[in-house]
């Protein structure tokens, strides 16, 4: 589900039926992460990306990027992912 979400821009929850994601919903995609041993950010990293992300006019719903779909919270977990915002990227 996190792989799907983040990897792939085609599932964009903007593009279904059902565009709000629960709180719930997050923890339990970051707690999955957690598990699975996923590279992640220093929380310092993480909340200054999130920062970006809350002031970005791309954000869609309080929880998803419009660029690529994905849950920002769970993207900007991510070490390996950056900002998709073409041309200009927030981190």
């Amino acid at each position: 589900m996190v792989e799907r979400l983040v990897d792939d821009p085609g599932s964009c929850k903007g593009c279904s039926a059902d565009v709000n994601v629960s709180e719930k919903q997050i923890r339990r995609m970051l707690e999955v992460m957690a598990m699975k041993e996923f590279a992640c950010v220093s929380e310092a990293v993480y909340q200054d990306r999130l920062q970006q992300c809350a002031h970005c006019p791309s954000l869609q719903y309080g929880t998803t990027c419009a660029h690529c779909g994905c849950i920002v919270r769970v993207r900007a977990k991510l070490a390996e992912k950056h900002c998709p915002l073409p041309g200009n990227r927030k981190w």
